[in-house]
């Protein structure tokens, strides 16, 4: 049996991600079959037993996960030459609260807040940020099977035989798609439901059946729903919230 990277396991394990195993190894939080590890790069056997301390799992409480219904015209991740990311809408005069009490917003969720996945600049509706590696490797790890629904309004018609290969048959990149779930929602809106998130599927999808998108709207990813969460506005993954 071949020895791997703790920081590796850690990820693969789902105990964090392999930026803060590394940070967590440096700080001596890590202990393999009960023995404490502090050095970089040690590699261990699958079969052995990786446990945190208790000052890790503190930390890994603290860590939030933010939805947000992102608007048109903000791009997810890293600024664009004339158009704002969608972070800076996590601000608390946009925090919406429909109960209390409610956790509150604090500067310090901003930190290290990454979006995991992509909405692009022309789309708009439910965006996770997360301070939280096991939430990010959920949603997008190259394993990652979470379903992603959209709804999709189009322009141009679709017989039958091109609806079944949206739902299976079209290739983008010269790979395969996975089967996806595409139905009629009303005369004009398509309603889409992916295992996976290539750069501008659903659009390029689209463009394969000489159909239009003029607007796409994500409402669900996995059991979390965009529900009633007002555009351009944000709140926290409740305790008890799972995708």
């Amino acid at each position: 049996m071949e020895k791997i990277r703790l920081s590796k396991l850690m990820s693969e394990q789902g105990l964090c991600s392999r930026r803060e195993a590394d940070r967590y190894i440096e700080l001596g939080w890590v202990f393999v079959d009960g023995v404490r590890i502090s050095e970089l790069g040690t590699k261990i056997y699958p079969t052995q037993k990786i446990t945190l301390n208790k000052a890790a799992q503190v930390q890994q409480t603290g860590l939030v996960t933010i939805l947000l219904n992102k608007p048109v015209g903000y791009v997810s991740g890293q600024p664009e030459p004339g158009y704002q990311p969608a972070v800076v809408l996590i601000k608390p005069e946009n925090q919406f609260i429909s109960k209390q009490p409610a956790k509150r917003y604090q500067p310090a969720h901003l930190k290290n807040l990454a979006p995991a996945g992509r909405l692009d600049i022309d789309s708009q509706g439910l965006l996770v940020l997360t301070q939280d590696g096991r939430i990010a490797k959920q949603l997008i790890g190259e394993n990652s099977s979470i379903e992603k629904e959209y709804l999709v309004r189009v322009d141009g018609g679709l017989p039958p035989a091109k609806l079944a290969l949206l739902n299976h048959g079209l290739s983008l990149d010269g790979q395969a798609l996975k089967p996806a779930q595409v139905s009629w929602q009303n005369q004009n809106q398509l309603r889409f439901i992916l295992h996976e998130g290539k750069k501008r599927q659903i659009r390029r999808m689209c463009e394969l059946v000489n159909l239009k998108v003029t607007g796409l709207k994500r409402v669900r990813i996995g059991k979390v729903r965009l529900g009633n969460l007002p555009e351009g506005q944000w709140r926290y993954l409740e305790d008890g919230e799972k995708f």
